[in-house]
């Protein structure tokens, strides 16, 4: 009897201590993409794939990065801290090197602790291993033509979902993570500049595009570099789209799609100008779906305004996991609010960036509302700083050689040489074109958004709260 009493408590405690069974978790990482794809209503590129994740679960409308650039964007991702918290002010590789703070606990940390298989294949981004451990760490490196290399590049979505099918098989019963980390559509090499070479894995079908069937953003100029520019992204687009298309089926035939959450978004907006590296909406509005087994409605949008920093929460809320012990995070868990149409409460973000390469200092700081998009430009005297891909595209060549007086909504000027302070009225001014910072009409507007932002830099530990006092 005694016996049998304690194998009942140790079946209890072992139940109660092991991680939830069948609470996996794939996330899908783009880069680079803005939110173009069909099932937004682009008729101009194709995601069927993207498309069939659309039809299976529910599109966040409203989803925002934090930073937009890739490193800094990929450590809100893992983290669930913004980036001037967790210490990855910029990029990890190369002679930037910014890393994590020591102290992190990432979310493969997390989720190791909790029992999880984690991996990660694809575009890595962050530094370093120690603070992010992935059990199964496969970095990509672009390799063409594409029968180079023992991973042959990781824009060959064909190899890399090789890569994912054994390590699904490899975790057996355990619950996972798995993170694709895909390199499309970021500015490449080879024709177009966006990688799209002709030598492509017989198991990827090619998609082109023509310029005169594209529809140019609303934040570029129509001209025909920008067009033919915005056909080789579409087609990165595509191939990556492929991608997400053969981890659906891998998901299917192994029979965890029905025990599986799905994650898909990018880091950042388009390499192009007014997009990435910037705070304004076409840098930071993502593409956002989510996929779980057990939702009621499908095909559902969600305008609920979240933010990366709202991931780490919401995933540990699935897995049923701890969250970090020494310190709380900011966001918080969108799953009890997912088929809910418009939840209230949720109506605000705020936004971070202070490098990309580590030539390009430029901090900002700001908060997007349901009606107002505040910036504050804290090294407002130094002029914008160009990413180096962005310099040499045929995009901004054009601008610069034509001596374009405007960009999208804004002049040239004001997108070059920023004031301290940019304020938007979002129900006037969608575009974001019109800066009322010095609009009498708004001084009570701004002067809450003043006070908002201070009080979240100094609750997040900003490091260039310090401005306030020596400037």
């Amino acid at each position: 009897m005694l016996k049998s009493y304690i194998a009942s408590i140790l079946c209890f405690l072992f139940i109660a201590i092991s991680p939830a069974q069948g609470r996996n978790i794939v996330m899908l990482i783009s880069d680079d993409h803005s939110p173009q794809a069909g099932y937004l209503g682009s008729d101009d590129v194709q995601t069927p794939n993207l498309d069939r994740l659309a039809d299976m679960g529910v599109s966040f409308s409203r989803a925002y990065s934090c930073v937009a650039s890739c490193a800094a964007s990929r450590s809100v991702i893992y983290t669930g801290m913004f980036n001037h918290s967790n210490g990855q002010f910029g990029h990890a590789h190369s002679v930037y090197n910014f890393q994590t703070h020591s102290w992190v606990e990432s979310l493969p940390k997390l989720l190791n602790d909790a029992g999880y298989n984690t991996g990660l294949i694809g575009k890595f981004h962050v530094n370093t291993h120690e603070i992010y451990p992935f059990d199964t760490l496969i970095e990509g490196v672009e390799s063409w033509p594409l029968n180079v290399g023992p991973f042959r590049g990781n824009r060959n979505v064909a190899v890399m979902a090789d890569s994912a099918r054994k390590f699904i098989e490899d975790s057996g019963d355990d619950p996972f993570l798995l993170v694709m980390g895909y390199s499309d559509p970021h500015r490449g090499s080879g024709p177009g500049g966006f990688s799209n070479f002709t030598d492509y894995d017989a198991r990827i079908t090619p998609v082109t595009y023509k310029p005169e069937d594209v529809n140019v953003p609303w934040w570029l100029p129509d001209a025909p570099e920008v067009r033919q520019e915005i056909t080789e992204y579409f087609t990165a687009v595509s191939r990556m789209d492929q991608g997400v298309g053969m981890i659906l089926d891998i998901l299917q035939e192994s029979g965890k799609m029905d025990d599986t959450m799905i994650i898909y978004t990018s880091d950042n907006g388009m390499a192009f100008v007014n997009a990435k590296t910037n705070l304004y909406g076409p840098g930071v509005h993502m593409p956002f779906l989510v996929y779980t087994p057990n939702l009621k409605k499908r095909g559902a949008t969600n305008n609920a305004m979240i933010s990366f920093i709202d991931l780490v929460p919401t995933i540990l809320d699935w897995a049923d996991a701890p969250g970090p012990k020494e310190y709380d995070l900011p966001g918080r868990s969108f799953l009890p609010v997912i088929e809910r149409e418009n939840p209230r409460g949720w109506n605000k973000v705020y936004v971070s960036h202070t490098f990309h390469e580590t030539p390009m200092y430029y901090p900002m700081r700001g908060i997007r509302t349901d009606k107002y998009l505040y910036l504050m430009n804290v090294a407002h005297q130094l002029p914008f700083p160009h990413a180096a891909d962005l310099w040499i595209s045929p995009t901004w060549r054009g601008v610069v050689e034509r001596g374009d007086r405007t960009v999208g909504p804004r002049t040239v000027a004001a997108y070059n040489q920023r004031p301290r302070e940019e304020l938007y009225d979002l129900t006037k001014d969608p575009q974001e074109g019109t800066n009322v910072a010095g609009d009498p009409t708004y001084a009570e507007v701004l002067e809450e958004m003043r006070t908002d932002l201070k009080q979240w830099r100094t609750d997040t530990k900003d490091p260039w709260i310090v401005k306030y006092d020596h400037e």
